[in-house]
């Protein structure tokens, strides 16, 4: 349950607070024993969550969670509305600002960088439906004038009616969506058996959409329930809508360059780690395996990868979250000037023009005509099918004696990692830390030996500065020649070794 907001009453969408009903259950709690399940869907971290920022902390340090495990491995948060908080748990975003606010200190560039993410940015809600006659059909939004063409076919996906329920993270335009689909089979000959809608929202950022799933999973079965009840949904806009810059410009997608020190101080890019479900890391290695290696030398090279898989579409969106993780760098200065790889989560045809002007992207479909478009992306995933048609980039499909023994060490770390979990009880590290700064070191020990050859009185790389970077001298000789143009080493040579297979 949530607190209540310091700058508006208790709305109707909001959860009743646990110190006003101390032992009881909240008034939605009828509901939650029947809400809506979707897969992968956790928005509460695991048991064992890294201090500091993270999408579940706040200013009081991590946020504990109750979740049990799908069988895809991603956790599955408990019915919430039904449990009280904890003295620790988080607060309601606005009393956690209105605490900060009323503090006397000077706050600390971590507070402020959790402050920052903590603002509510909702800049549109609606409701998309099914119609037998017209498709797929923008049914009710607020603000009214909002530009929202599209959107009908972002959050409901292409194959969606072979599902019960799903969610969708997508981009449109400048913002970042998440929308909850589900459907439900009506006694109408007009319907033709089946009631389909989703309820969606709009933000500038994607690292609080995860805040808001429970609430949309509801209203979404709420309107296949009862359609047309939309005083919810708009009592949840004029609470939670954005407070953008005069004029629309400089909308904020990405964290501000004065808190990037302290993401820096956690190894992770400030939008990562906020929005996964618990588990999910761990899913998309046992998914990938060693293709995983093949996967973060596209990402380090900003291709173009785009994903392919059938309904539900929510876990996939989990990977091209998992995909961005892998090209995370930390040293200052390296990779400002290479574009930025940036997820698109889910497209559709509609998306097309947009794509061919992104020189980097990563994103998944559900439309198999994705896979003719080869203009479109650099690499095509379709299960754990990882390919290209760039004569250029066929030679990194082949995993390297470095990439093998690389996830060897991964492997080797969580199955260390488990062990201490459970039998010491370290709730301090979590799996989801490791697989981020696992990639983030190795993409640092890369950049730094490459700053260091280059201001070295030789600038040739040799086998021994290329293996003191984690790679195969002879297997990875192209991903390196390719990571040089890319990064701008133009003044570095190779050394003649490095040109013998």
């Amino acid at each position: 349950m949530v607190e209540r907001s310091d700058r508006a009453p208790l709305l109707d969408w909001e959860e009743v607070p646990s110190a006003e009903k101390p032992g009881g259950a909240a008034p939605a709690a009828a509901h939650s024993k029947d809400r809506v399940a979707s897969p992968c869907n956790s928005r509460a971290s695991s048991g064992c969550s890294a201090p500091g920022l993270g999408w579940s902390s706040g200013p009081g340090g991590p946020t504990p969670s109750r979740s049990v495990s799908n069988a895809d491995g991603c956790s599955a948060p408990p019915a919430t509305s039904n449990t009280p908080l904890g003295k620790n748990e988080a607060l309601h975003p606005d009393y956690e600002e209105h605490l900060s606010d009323s503090g006397s200190g000077e706050v600390s560039l971590e507070d402020r960088m959790v402050k920052w993410e903590e603002k509510d940015q909702i800049v549109s809600v609606f409701v998309v439906t099914f119609n037998t006659r017209s498709g797929n059909m923008l049914e009710w939004c607020l603000p009214k004038d909002m530009d929202l063409e599209g959107v009908e076919f972002k959050a409901i996906a292409s194959g969606s009616h072979r599902v019960t329920t799903d969610f969708i993270y997508f981009r449109k335009g400048c913002y970042f969506g998440l929308a909850c689909f589900a459907n439900m089979a009506v006694e109408s000959t007009v319907e033709r058996g089946a009631r389909m809608k989703s309820v969606g929202i709009l933000s500038p950022s994607y690292t609080l959409l995860y805040r808001y799933m429970s609430f949309l999973e509801h209203q979404v079965r709420l309107q296949l329930q009862s359609p047309g009840h939309y005083s919810p949904l708009e009592a949840f806009y004029e609470d939670k809508r954005a407070l953008l810059p005069p004029g629309g410009d400089g909308v904020v997608i990405a964290c501000p360059a004065n808190a990037w020190g302290a993401a820096i101080n956690h190894s992770m890019h400030p939008e990562m780690k906020i929005t996964h479900p618990a588990g999910c890391m761990s899913q998309f290695i046992r998914f990938f395996g060693e293709q995983i290696m093949v996967l973060w030398k596209l990402a380090l090279l900003r291709r173009r990868i785009l994903i392919f898989s059938p309904p539900p579409v929510g876990v996939v969106c989990y990977r091209v979250y998992c995909c961005c993780c892998l090209a995370n760098i930390s040293i200052p200065g390296i990779g400002v000037a290479v574009p930025e790889f940036r997820p698109f989560f889910y497209v559709n045809v509609a998306d097309i023009s947009a794509l061919e002007n992104e020189l980097s992207y990563v994103a998944c479909t559900t439309e198999k005509i994705f896979e003719e478009k080869k203009d479109l992306y650099d690499a095509y995933v379709d299960n754990q099918n990882v390919k290209t048609c760039r004569d250029g980039l066929k030679p990194l499909l082949r995993l390297s004696t470095a990439d093998r023994e690389k996830y060897r060490k991964l492997t080797e770390q969580r199955q260390m990692l488990l062990y201490s979990q459970e039998e010491n009880g370290d709730c301090v590290s979590s799996e989801e830390d490791l697989f981020i700064l696992f990639f983030l070191e190795q993409n640092n020990r890369i950049f730094q030996t490459l700053s260091e050859v280059a201001g070295s009185p030789d600038p040739t790389l040799t086998q021994e500065s290329v293996r003191a970077m984690g790679l195969d001298p002879h297997g990875d000789r192209l991903f390196l020649l390719h990571l040089l143009e890319i990064y701008g080493y133009d003044t570095l040579l190779v050394s003649e070794q490095l040109c013998c297979s």
